[in-house]
């Protein structure tokens, strides 16, 4: 039965009467609370009212949105501390500079590129930031992180030129890093290439958001664990709304609400555009990310309309401005940055209520009314409220125009992207707008504009710099040497197993947990799961070390009682990210790059499945190498058919193929756990002791078997970090020879088709490759250094020396359970063929001997390849290699497992 009440039989006039007297007693009441209470009074009554409407059945409506205003009133925003005159003269000088250094760079090589508008948009949230906000080292623990927006790299440059750190020379070389006249200049932010500059890669869209929550959230693991003092530091990500479509952009959003991460702001420079076009012309961006940012619990900041606006809005007793403002559209919007005064007059001035607000107004006056993001005052407010808010991250939302100042070849225009020339007389204009001292003549020279090192401008960006903490952007690598375990610390690993069986994976558990335990750099060990710590067996880890959590345990877990209990813990050292690949990477890097970052030589361990490992996050993977990232990447469960019964999406015999592109990673897949042992303690000893730019990929398997002791092998350790040595020699003295090459999981396989060989009259040495990379790598270096000493005795490679006729007589055959063109590398390199076995092809959910011989990579067919090789070698004859197809029952007609 529907209620009525009485005010609904009264007629509509005197009930539209009631309805506004109550509206106005209410708001007054709102009012007196506001101005008695304060405003956070005011919103816990609302807060209130909210809670209990909702439950006695009041149909209030959830809304994600604010007006299409700025957040901070006019009343509220603080005064700008700076010289807003001379503050102007330096951003015309950067804004200058920016251009002639891209334009210049294009004429001397045309179509080598550069970028104009985006810096254009954001120069003022950038300034506003390098003078006021961003601290630099000299700060200690409250230095700021910034993730630059990559396209603005320019501006940074030519703000880098104003403070005297780069010489007109520098900025000559622009996109031109091989020049013999010096250094040039990256096109977009590459620690690697600028070390002592760039600390992060952002150009990669989508990369910044994600890294930038997860190096906040490292920065309060630091200081909950005690490794680094607890400070007021702030992470700052600068983006673009068309960025905001990548997956990675937003994809941890509500990851950094639930870690509360106050020490962090995102500034989404919305110019409206992306590359091509519009963002969203039809609707309204700002509000879009309002909305999810709002509802992934962030404090949000827009900053849509400058001062000039305030002006009108003052006097819109109607709110007819505000109503107007909720009709634009961003395609609208971007018409007006474009075409100015007479069209905003002509086309959002169109109705009598908005004629009468600007009544007596000129052409040029509307153009005054701009967007917030180029508004330093505004955008100081924003900044500052960003600064002091508490308890969960801050988005500020900045409307800007793409191209802003550079004219009508760029100015909102849908090109303004590809914008790398501007014609004498749009440089000219250009001059004109920014109010420098240039003559006609300088400006078609494109020459630079420097007011000399003792001028206000350049005294100033100095003195501002230097009460914030020094030059940014600045990456300074200083810390405290680690004192590392050698190899004696490793030893247990070098007796085998005896007669527990043991696999690989477990191997690494253990060699890990030791390192934990390690007085001098346990807890510089951080290990980092994706939800997968059991799978991997490292769910003993978690009672020992706890998993890191901002707020503790506030719950008595499940299995309390028990000696695995689930234990959560604010200086938890082990990282559980959830299902989250990408997360996960970014949080490791996060931790290999502490060692720059915090002055804290971090060394973490990321295990995750192999197979999704660097196809999933093949790009954050780049951004960790570009920014030199340390530590251990491991690829757990790996190899095609280790994984039993998975199938197609979970065996993986590819990843070590796919590392091998990235310069700087090492990659490893050892058969045994003094291998791993090995290799671990150079790894650290190498990053962290003697500092080596490189980081390492290690594939560990799932298969339980006894662990060998390490043979008997003359600088045994030296081989295995090189990447092969002889595991086992022969003792038959049959005349038939051959050398089997096995790494990871094909190792058994190997051992079985020694024996098979035997029987066909075969000797067959067997050795362990622990890195087909590191002896391809070593070869191809020998191979140019004799190439270009064509006079000199050449040198050999390390792999050509081992696999010499004279040293390993016989055929040579490998056996992998990856992709074949991981070995097949080394052909070219050895003074015979290297015949290969691997897993090329899909996978599919089986058990593990029959994977195998799908794949073609088990004993038999080992056995069968190498009586092929010595076929092949004039050594034995077809029926040979016929019988032993026969043996062991292998159908020579069924189709390879790569097409099927």
């Amino acid at each position: 039965m529907t209620q009525t009440h009485p005010r609904a039989d009264l007629p509509a006039p005197e009930r539209e009467k009631l309805n506004e007297i109550e509206k106005q007693e209410w708001l007054d009441s709102l009012a007196f609370v506001m101005a008695n209470a304060g405003d956070e009074r005011a919103a816990q009554l609302l807060e209130d009212l909210d809670y209990y409407a909702y439950f006695h059945g009041a149909p209030i409506q959830f809304k994600q949105n604010t007006p299409y205003l700025n957040t901070i009133d006019v009343d509220k925003q603080p005064q700008y501390p700076g010289d807003l005159a001379l503050e102007l003269k330096i951003r015309n000088i950067v804004r200058w500079n920016a251009v002639a250094m891209v334009v210049k760079a294009n004429k001397a090589s045309d179509g080598i590129g550069g970028h104009l508008a985006s810096y254009a948009s954001t120069a003022e949230l950038l300034e506003v930031g390098f003078n006021h906000f961003f601290r630099g080292h000299g700060a200690g623990p409250n230095r700021d992180l910034i993730f630059y927006q990559g396209h603005t790299s320019p501006g940074i440059y030519s703000r880098s030129f104003l403070e005297g750190r780069f010489d007109e020379g520098r900025l000559n070389r622009f996109r031109r890093e091989l020049s013999k006249d010096g250094p040039g200049l990256p096109s977009y932010p590459h620690p690697w290439l600028m070390p002592d500059y760039w600390e992060f890669p952002t150009v990669s869209m989508g990369l910044g958001p994600i890294q930038a929550i997860y190096q906040a959230r490292f920065i309060k693991y630091l200081e909950n664990r005690k490794l680094k003092p607890v400070g007021d530091a702030k992470v700052w990500a600068f983006l673009g709304d068309g960025e905001m479509d990548e997956p990675q952009s937003i994809g941890a959003l509500r990851f950094a609400a639930y870690e509360n991460l106050d020490n962090l702001i995102f500034v989404l420079n919305a110019n409206l555009q992306r590359l091509d076009g519009p963002v969203r012309a039809n609707s309204k961006v700002i509000q879009e990310f309002e909305a999810l940012f709002r509802g992934a619990g962030w404090n949000v900041i827009k900053v849509v309309w400058d001062s000039k606006w305030d002006e009108l809005l003052s006097k819109d007793y109607n709110g007819t401005i505000v109503k107007r403002f909720e009709q634009l559209v961003d395609g609208e919007s971007q018409r007006y940055a474009a075409f100015g005064g007479k069209e905003l007059r002509e086309k959002f001035f169109n109705s009598p209520e908005l004629q009468a607000l600007i009544e007596g107004w000129s052409d040029a006056d509307l153009e005054l009314l701009n967007r917030g993001g180029h508004d330093v005052s505004k955008i100081y407010a924003a900044y500052s409220a960003a600064v002091q808010h508490k308890g969960s991250p801050t988005v500020i939302i900045a409307r800007t125009v793409k191209g802003y100042a550079l004219g009508e070849s760029a100015m909102a225009r849908n090109v303004a992207h590809q914008v790398k020339k501007l014609d004498f007389d749009a440089l000219k204009t250009l001059r004109d707008t920014l109010k420098l001292p240039l003559s006609d003549e300088q400006v078609e020279h494109l020459e630079y504009y420097h007011p000399g090192p003792d001028s206000p401008e350049v005294k100033y960006v100095q003195e501002r710099r230097a009460a914030l903490g020094g030059d940014l952007p600045a990456r300074v690598v200083s810390y405290p040497t680690p004192t590392v375990p050698g190899q004696d610390f490793y030893q247990e690993f070098t007796k085998g197993s005896g007669e527990r069986q043991v696999s690989t994976t477990m191997a690494l558990v253990q060699v890990i947990s030791k390192l934990l335990r390690d007085k001098e750099i346990g807890k510089l060990i951080v290990p980092i799961v994706p939800d997968e710590a059991r799978t991997f067996g490292m769910d003993a880890l978690v009672p020992r070390i706890g998993i890191y959590s901002p707020r503790g345990q506030t719950y008595t877990p499940v299995d309390s009682g028990s000696l695995m209990a689930y234990k959560e813990s604010k200086d938890g050292q082990m990282l559980e990210e959830g299902i989250t690949e990408d997360g996960a990477m970014a949080s490791w890097i996060a931790a290999g790059t502490a060692y720059a970052n915090h002055g804290v030589p971090t060394i973490p361990f990321y295990v995750f499945y192999s197979m999704f490992g660097l196809q999933r996050v093949g790009d954050l993977v780049w951004a960790a190498a570009d920014q030199k990232s340390k530590g251990f990447l491991i690829g757990a469960t790996a190899g095609r058919t280790t994984l039993a019964g998975e199938g197609l999406q979970h065996q993986d015999g590819n990843s070590l193929l796919q590392g091998y592109v990235v310069p700087n990673m090492k990659l490893y897949d050892p058969a045994f756990a003094y291998e791993l042992a090995a290799i671990v303690e150079d790894g650290i000893k190498k990053m962290y002791v003697d500092n080596q730019d490189i980081f390492y990929y290690i594939m560990v398997d799932n298969e339980n078997e006894v662990q060998p002791a390490a043979p008997d092998v003359e600088n045994l350790h030296d081989a295995i970090v090189r990447g092969l040595y002889r595991f086992q020699k022969s003792e038959s003295k049959a005349k038939l020879r051959a050398q089997l090459l096995a790494s990871g999981p094909a190792m058994g396989a190997a051992q079985e088709a020694v024996k098979l060989l035997e029987g066909y009259g075969v000797a067959a040495d067997l050795w362990s490759v622990t890195s087909y990379k590191e002896l391809h790598q070593e070869a191809l270096e020998v191979q140019r250094r004799n190439m270009l000493h064509p006079t000199e005795t050449p040198q050999v490679s390390y792999v050509a020396q081992q696999l010499s006729k004279d040293n390993a007589p016989g055929v040579l055959v490998s056996v992998s359970d990856y992709v074949k063109l991981g070995a097949d590398g080394l052909n070219g390199h050895l003074d015979r063929k290297l015949w290969t076995l691997g897993t090329d092809g899909f996978g599919r959910s089986e058990a593990r001997e029959e994977l195998r011989d799908f794949f073609e990579v088990d004993a038999r067919h080992v056995t069968v390849m190498t009586l092929y090789a010595l076929l092949r070698d004039g050594k034995i004859k077809g029926e040979v290699v016929q019988k032993a197809i026969t043996d062991f029952g292998i159908d020579p007609e069924r189709l390879s497992p790569v097409v099927r």
